[in-house]
């Protein structure tokens, strides 16, 4: 299970930029996480509150946002919001298109009490 070990790069990104902001505690934590990042939302919950104990985020709220997978067709330059995996251009039906959005998992805002 590697939601541990992002969760420990996440608690030491998290204490990096409290300890930046002069921060006391930690009252928020908001990550997006990509349908397609590999990281598993529920285990991600379950590991960071074990491992939130006795740090700067105790009592953090943990948000998650999940992000679908978004793609950009190469031919017909549009993007669209892939369903089911289907990874076919729903406007023109190619299969010349990159993946734009939706692979990866962001620290995106904290709140701080300081």
């Amino acid at each position: 299970m590697h939601e541990f070990s992002i969760v420990q790069s996440l608690l030491n990104l998290i204490e990096e930029n409290a300890r930046k902001n002069n921060a006391k505690s930690v009252s928020k934590v908001v990550v997006k996480i990509g349908k397609m990042s590999g990281v598993e939302p529920h285990l991600l919950e379950i590991a960071f509150n074990t491992f939130k104990e006795k740090t700067i985020a105790e009592n953090a709220d943990f948000i998650m946002e999940i992000q679908s997978v978004v793609c950009r067709c190469n031919d017909c330059n549009k993007d669209f919001t892939v369903e089911d995996y289907n990874f076919i251009c729903p406007f023109c039906q190619s299969f010349n298109i990159e993946v734009i959005d939706g692979t990866d998992m962001i620290l995106k805002s904290l709140e701080l009490e300081v």
